[in-house]
């Protein structure tokens, strides 16, 4: 699981039927705190998300287990939306 931000989206018209209706993002990878990581990538929306929100996703396989009620080929899922990340200062020894 990984974060990053809604940057755009894909309109396809023609699809593989089990990808009707779901919305198509593209989206810039960030670090914990914001900061962009790595090239943009498309991924399914199962959340709602818009544009310039900062969400949280799976890829690879668990991508599509988040429609586990059928099979969608797809290499990235948006599975949440951040509201904000508590990042806890490492214990100093």
């Amino acid at each position: 699981m990984y974060t990053g931000r809604i940057i755009g989206r894909v309109v396809a018209t023609q699809k593989y039927p089990t990808l009707e209706g779901k919305k198509l993002l593209i989206v810039q990878p960030t670090d914990a705190s914001g900061k962009d990581l790595g090239d943009p990538l498309v991924a399914v929306d199962t959340v709602g998300t818009g544009a310039g929100e900062w969400v949280y996703l799976v890829d690879s396989k668990d991508a599509g287990f988040a429609f586990d009620e059928e099979f969608v080929p797809i290499d990235a899922a948006i599975v949440g939306i951040i509201d904000y990340i508590d990042l806890t200062e490492p214990e100093v020894k």
